[in-house]
């Protein structure tokens, strides 16, 4: 008796453990729950956007590369005469666009129907509306660049249930769970019919598994198929539609659901999925493109419809089958639906055009943000990144770089290869176009444009100019363009040695003018002129020109002789394109947070460090170097438009540098080897043909804009061999002066004056 009492004693105990131990679990399980479900269901990841292609009569659209945009964007060909949204015709010299609708900073645009028309060149004549009316400018939508993603990889979308179309709602439902507004979560009958399936499997070959339950899966569970699994994921599913609407619950699915793979990131939830298969907003979707999306769901890979297209096809008409059935679709959308094509876009890869860009960028924005917040909020990121420049730039760094190691066979490495970087800018605004660190992100990371501090080289005697003929304080600047220098041997004593500069070629010129000077790169005279005006005062001018690393003021100061990076030689050069003007760097225009709210913005920053007048003679002298210097070899490949720029070498030929910009568009190019081993070539060689190359292509032969002298200028004709005033006898040429500093005494009939007569003349100059 003691025994069987003992046993109904040991029965309860072991009942009531068991339901204490099921309400424990259950308290656990819905904690668990609720925890995930009220907090941030969804780790969004960040989008990074290019600038936006703005359209404009005058604009080229060839070298704009607008046709290039819209397919980028899956812009296709128009199936009727007007254009729908997505959708594009040529017709002659006429373009008709039917812009999707996009989501800017503190606007959203409907889309619109544009009339482009254009003359022979290409050229916009006008831009109207579909009514008609001109329109100043019309803007192309942003290209997505890249993502900055979390561990996970996923890539998402969020949508509100009220942005989805009903046909996609149904669709899912009839496929998945047609009884999902019924149940509480579990349908029992599609449990027991799964269970007896796998009992004669003798394995799990079907789950049964409500719409509920997929997202409590997704949600908390791994993919296991195991008994333990499916009674948590039933469990869980009860818990959740005790707790949540059915809108709910179903606004979270189609933001979860898993629906494929684009190299390495997952792609999630109906919104992404859209934009992935069909590059369109959700709410365009037609009939069958919805279904084709309901059908994906079962299996991504199964039923892809890139890698298995005739199974997709059969499974969507099997959607539109059973929508037709259940009396949610009406028999002309069925037959219109079941004649579509799969319709899906061009297959895509992970493609990131700017790899160099985007990282600087991320690391920019972490400062503020943290990886926590752009790999999970859902934010875009407006960049000033011009596509079209960027994939350009890539071309010509690695056409380059393949030329010279086909020329030139001892540069070709391969522990450590030839490398090259070149950054593209507005020189107004500071707006970053292009961005290329190196050869190869995947093999290497590090940023040679932006991390790489090396020799500038000759490309720092423009600063050395600039120092000298900029007014810097003073009523009259110590230099001219006509101002001569000595080309002849220096030695000059420094802590540790004599400092002794030599030129390129080991050879002497005598007395050269500082335009000779700088357009022939000739060291010692541009020495010699660094002393004349000292080292703190090439610093201070560099300094107001944005350089930040640091300078020591020592002699060979004016030969480049200290350390920056391709970025911050790039932005000096700006200061002489935009008129004396120190742009703020921006590589990002506005943050926008997932709602539309603007969290961050880039206005335009500048400052006036120097006069229109002054750095328009360093222009001057820069034109000069392409037209009759070291930098001739531009006009040799091709290049007829307006440009300044400067070749650079340094000691050793370990750095190669050209430096170049239109009044438009400043690009700067450097071209080496990570450990400092010497190319055997000029930057004349190395690193202008790739600013040829990007030039030409991005801009065209011809250029599209000219450098204008300001009024303060006056033009006197110069005799070169004496820095002094043209005459019959002594013909020179025009050149530039800051009014009231060009020479008043004229070269005579000898064309020659002494060295006193000279001096002289300085100093009645200055009085």
């Amino acid at each position: 008796m003691n025994r069987v009492r003992l046993a109904i004693i040991g029965a309860a105990l072991t009942l009531v453990a068991g339901l204490l131990g099921a309400v424990w679990m259950g308290v656990v399980l819905d904690r668990q729950v609720e925890a995930r479900f009220r907090g941030r269901l969804f780790a969004v990841p960040s989008r990074v956007l290019s600038a936006p292609l703005v359209l404009f009569p005058g604009l080229d659209i060839e070298r704009a590369g607008l046709i290039d945009r819209l397919e980028r964007l899956n812009y296709h060909a128009a199936r009727s005469p007007a254009p729908q949204p997505g959708e594009y015709s040529l017709a002659g010299r006429r373009i008709e666009v039917g812009l999707r609708p996009f989501r800017y900073p503190y606007r959203e645009f409907a889309g619109a129907h544009v009339v482009v028309r254009l003359d022979e060149a290409s050229r916009i004549v006008s831009l109207q509306d579909a009514r008609g009316r001109e329109l100043d400018t019309v803007e192309v939508e942003p290209e997505l660049v890249a993502q900055f993603h979390g561990q996970s990889r996923e890539d998402r979308r969020l949508l509100r249930l009220d942005e989805v179309p009903a046909h996609l709602i149904d669709a899912i439902l009839a496929i998945e769970d047609r009884r999902f507004y019924q149940h509480s979560g579990v349908r029992l009958s599609r449990i027991i019919g799964a269970a007896l399936a796998n009992l004669r499997a003798g394995r799990v070959v079907q789950g049964g598994s409500t719409l509920t339950q997929q997202l409590v899966k997704n949600f908390y569970l791994t993919a296991d198929r195991t008994l333990v699994r499916k009674l948590l994921e039933a469990v869980m599913a009860l818990l959740l539609e005790r707790r949540h609407t059915k809108d709910e619950i179903l606004e979270a699915y189609l933001n979860e659901v898993y629906m494929g793979q684009r190299g390495s990131v997952s792609i999630h939830g109906m919104g992404e999925a859209t934009h992935y298969y069909f590059a369109k907003d959700v709410r365009a979707l037609t009939l069958a493109e919805a279904a084709l999306l309901a059908c994906v769901i079962k299996g991504p890979a199964l039923y892809s419809p890139y890698l298995h297209p005739e199974r997709a096809l059969q499974r969507r008409n099997l959607v539109l089958e059973v929508l037709i059935k259940e009396g949610r679709i009406g028999p002309v959308a069925y037959e219109d639906a079941l004649a579509a094509g799969l319709g899906v876009r061009g297959y895509l890869v992970e493609d990131n055009p700017a790899p160099y860009f985007v990282e600087f960028l991320r690391q920019d924005l972490t400062r503020v943000y943290g990886d926590e917040i752009l790999a999970s909020e859902g934010l875009s990121i407006f960049t000033t990144l011009d596509p079209r420049a960027q994939r350009l730039a890539n071309r010509a760094v690695r056409g380059g770089l393949e030329r010279m190691e086909r020329d030139f066979p001892t540069l070709r490495r391969e522990e450590s290869p030839l490398q090259a970087a070149l950054v593209a800018l507005v020189p107004v605004t500071g707006e970053i176009v292009a961005l290329v660190g190196g050869r190869d992100y995947g093999r290497s990371q590090f940023n040679r444009a932006t991390q790489a501090h090396r020799q500038p080289g000759s490309v720092f005697k423009p600063v050395v100019a600039l120092a000298a003929l900029a007014r810097l304080g003073q009523r009259v600047p110590p230099f001219t363009l006509a101002s001569m220098l000595k080309d002849e041997p220096l030695e000059v004593s420094i802590p540790g040695g004599q400092w002794t500069p030599t030129n390129y070629d080991k050879e002497f010129r005598g007395e050269v003018t500082l335009r000779e000077a700088i357009e022939g790169s000739l060291n010692v005279p541009v020495a010699r002129l660094g002393l004349s005006v000292g080292p703190e005062r090439i610093i201070r001018a560099a300094r107001q020109m944005g350089i930040e690393s640091p300078l020591d003021p020592v002699p060979s100061i004016a030969l480049g002789a200290f350390e920056v990076t391709l970025l911050e030689i790039a932005r000096a050069y700006a200061v002489l394109a935009s008129g004396g003007v120190v742009p703020a760097l921006r590589s990002y225009v506005e943050v926008v947070s997932e709602g539309g709210r603007v969290l961050d913005r880039k206005p335009l920053d500048f400052v006036r460090a120097f006069e229109p007048d002054e750095t328009f003679l360093v222009t001057s002298l820069l034109r000069g170097v392409v037209d009759r210097g070291t930098g001739r070899a531009l006009r040799r490949l091709g290049y007829r438009g307006e440009v300044a720029g400067k070749t650079g070498t340094t000691s050793g030929f370990r750095d190669a540098w050209f430096i170049g910009f239109t009044p438009d568009l400043l690009v700067g190019v450097w071209v080496g080897f990570d450990d400092g081993k010497g190319l055997g070539i000029p930057g004349s060689v190395a690193a202008l043909p790739i600013f040829a190359d990007f030039l030409m292509q991005y801009r065209g032969p011809d250029g599209r804009s000219s450098f204008v002298p300001p009024p303060a200028l006056e033009r006197v004709a110069i005799h070169r061999a004496s820095g002094l005033r043209a005459a019959r006898d002594c013909p020179g040429a025009p050149e530039y002066f800051l009014r009231g500093t060009a020479p008043t005494r004229s070269c005579g009939a000898a064309g020659t004056q002494t060295a006193l007569d000279r001096m002289l003349d300085w100093f009645k100059e200055r009085l």
